[in-house]
């Protein structure tokens, strides 16, 4: 048996960069004359939090993050371990975080529950898609890209095995048995 693999485009790169900007305006008008921190959720954010912070019209600074709640599992343990925090203090900073997906919301309840605690200034959630479907956390998202529906979504960051991160685009992952022998 052999598992096929295919994509087929969901968001293409035009509308993503358009909807990346149209976000980046509203974060400029919300934040305006003021500074602002990203914090970029490794790795899956890593292209959209690049995308976004080159069309955010204000001083920002830079910060990366990375959280595990799945372990080796496939399904969340519910304990979330911090594997990267940050290198610098938030405290009394406009804090941005920019995550890729949002979809149970529980490891971003969390997050975003500890970032809380040091004492930013402000402290705003940002996420490129949204499965408000999956939700069973309560986490307010400020600013969203696109809300998708139940769908294993690949590219512009988000990967599969780590396969499929640097495409453009925004992909539906399918992934088919073959029977049939060679």
């Amino acid at each position: 048996m052999v598992l096929r693999e295919s994509i087929s485009v969901m968001i293409p790169e035009e509308r993503l960069l358009a909807r990346v900007r149209e976000m980046a305006e509203q974060i400029t008008a919300d934040f305006a004359g003021e500074e602002l921190k990203l914090i970029c959720i490794l790795k899956g954010s890593v292209f959209f939090t690049t995308e976004l912070a080159k069309r955010i019209d204000l001083p920002i600074k830079l910060d990366f993050m990375s959280v595990s709640s799945y372990g080796d599992e496939t399904e969340s343990s519910g304990r979330v371990r911090i594997v990267k925090d940050l290198d610098e203090s938030i405290r009394g900073q406009n804090v941005l975080v920019v995550e890729d997906i949002v979809d149970s919301g529980r490891t971003l309840e969390f997050l975003l529950e500890m970032l809380n605690s040091r004492q930013p200034e402000k402290l705003r959630l940002c996420t490129l898609l949204d499965k408000p479907t999956r939700r069973v956390a309560d986490v307010k998202v400020d600013y969203t890209g696109f809300e998708i529906p139940d769908e294993f979504v690949v590219g512009f960051g988000l990967d599969y095995a780590q396969k499929y991160r640097a495409l453009p685009y925004i992909g539906r992952l399918s992934i088919t048995k073959d029977d049939t022998e060679a």
